[in-house]
């Protein structure tokens, strides 16, 4: 693929938000845009599918960056915060090699929907499949205790639904931290009865998506962000001049990210 035109740029206090899909067949991912880390990371998933969602989504976030970077896919250069020294990525991933300031970006992909987002600051993005009751149940024991209470006192169906969006608030918060779920998931406070009692210097929030999926990001620092999302349709995602037909989409949907933890200013 040739060297692109970098078209575009993310503002200070916004985010854009790309919704990937999976492509048709498994001869529709060009892995040879993939870099070795990322092509053994997608051999060691043991199920078909999770190799290709995998293979996949990160195909489309190349894609995706390429835009912003003027860089083509197959050459850009990802790499961790951190590193042990054997070739393995820790911390958060950034873009290497980029004139000026490199976009920040977060990747999540889950049963078939990947989403990509990038922004000018830190920023994480989770999207899960809604979960079931089950795993609802076993999974309320390792929440902070004030989410424990809240998801408690819910009957059942909220309960279920409730957790969806609390988990990738969660998971978001951890990645724009670098630290994953190494990191406790009962020590920070995520929940919505208490929107001061969340983390300090962050944004978080859930995303408008789809009836079998629940999404969410976090953005470093306060204020309102204005969010575009992009549902990138697969004939664009895969095809040899992908770079160019998403770089021309416009924004499916504007939303705001409210700072809801912000204090109320003074009447007067």
């Amino acid at each position: 693929m040739p060297q692109t035109v970098n078209t575009f740029v993310v503002g200070q206090g916004e985010l854009d938000v790309w919704l990937l899909p999976p492509p048709d067949t498994p001869r529709d991912i060009p892995i040879g845009e993939l870099d070795a880390y990322e092509k053994g990371r997608a051999d060691a998933y043991r199920r078909s599918d999770d190799r290709r969602m995998y293979a996949a989504a990160h195909v489309g976030l190349r894609r995706v960056l390429a835009v912003y970077t003027g860089i083509a896919p197959r050459r850009i250069v990802l790499a961790g915060e951190r590193y042990d020294g054997e070739g393995r990525r820790y911390g958060r991933p950034k873009v290497l090699g980029v004139p000026g300031i490199a976009p920040e970006f977060s990747l999540s992909h889950s049963h078939g929907l990947a989403i990509v987002a990038v922004a000018e600051v830190r920023v994480g993005v989770d999207v899960q499949r809604l979960p079931s009751a089950e795993t609802t149940a076993a999974c309320l024991p390792a929440l902070h205790p004030a989410e424990q209470a809240e998801l408690g006192g819910l009957p059942e169906p909220e309960r279920t639904a409730a957790f969806g969006r609390l988990w990738t608030r969660k998971e978001a918060y951890l990645k724009g931290l670098g630290t994953g779920l190494t990191r406790g998931a009962d020590l920070d406070y995520l929940g919505e009865a208490g929107f001061a009692e969340r983390p300090a210097g962050w944004v978080v929030g859930n995303l408008p998506l789809c009836h079998s999926h629940v999404a969410a990001v976090a953005l470093a620092g306060s204020g309102d962000r204005r969010i575009s999302m992009r549902a990138v349709p697969p004939e664009y995602l895969y095809a040899a001049d992908a770079v160019e037909r998403i770089g021309a989409m416009e924004p499916a949907l504007r939303t705001v990210l409210r700072d809801r933890g912000r204090p109320e200013p003074h009447a007067g």
